[in-house]
């Protein structure tokens, strides 16, 4: 057997033993010369059998009754299968299920029931306020038939209007003559006209400086901070 040094030391072979071949994949011989007009294209075996179509099994009926094998006639079952096949046994504390009638004793067919319970027994009742699309909260029947306070009575006394409400106002109204005789101030005018829009920096000088700018004297500070840093003076 060749050692690693001696399979590394072959040559490797020589692919260019064909310069004119006809393919751009390597190949150990020349493609066979075309016979036909067209290329005639070779199947593998799973696209052969990816090709053909499926099968289509119809369900077959089984008869109900079927032979059973003669191993299976003489098998004899172990232990862990005859408590398998043992139907499971209910809980310890299950009881059976009751009638559904059950029957009544004595007692209870001659009982007479208490004011109390009677007054249990009656359906709450709700009442509903008028113009209201919703049920008001529900009053109890005690509270139906005893008669409101005298704050609820206020409370549901409709307001009055005021003495000094006029009605509502007509749309189309007189208009007074000291009205139609009025002549406008100069002050008025001016702020009824429209206020002027101007573009941006139309009119602004950049070179002009106010009069107060003109007239405007340093504070000390402002002097003090106009100087120049004392480390940057030089001594001469």
């Amino acid at each position: 057997m060749a050692t690693r040094t001696q399979r590394l030391a072959q040559p490797k072979p020589d692919r260019l033993r064909y310069p004119d071949r006809r393919s751009v994949y390597w190949l150990d011989e020349l493609p066979p010369e075309k016979t036909g007009s067209t290329t005639k294209a070779e199947l593998s075996h799973r696209w052969l059998e990816l090709s053909r179509s499926k099968k289509f099994y119809t369900q077959v009926t089984l008869s109900p009754t079927w032979e059973v094998s003669e191993r299976a006639l003489r098998a004899v079952a172990s232990n862990r299968l005859c408590s398998l096949a043992q139907p499971r046994a209910p809980v310890a504390g299950w009881r059976p299920d009751r009638t559904l009638l059950a029957p009544l004793n004595r007692a209870t067919q001659t009982a007479v029931a208490t004011s109390r319970i009677c007054q249990l027994a009656q359906p709450k009742r709700r009442l509903v306020l008028e113009g209201s699309g919703h049920k008001s909260k529900p009053v109890p029947m005690t509270h139906l038939h005893c008669k409101a306070s005298a704050h609820i009575e206020l409370l549901a006394t409709p307001k009055h209007d005021h003495p000094g409400f006029e009605g509502e106002r007509a749309v189309c109204w007189l208009v007074s003559r000291a009205a139609r005789n009025y002549n406008a101030s100069q002050r008025l005018l001016e702020l009824s006209s429209p206020k002027e829009r101007k573009a941006l920096f139309e009119g602004y000088d950049p070179y002009t400086v106010s009069r107060a700018a003109r007239s405007a004297s340093p504070s000390p500070r402002i002097r003090q901070l106009c100087l120049p840093l004392p480390r940057k003076c030089s001594s001469n």
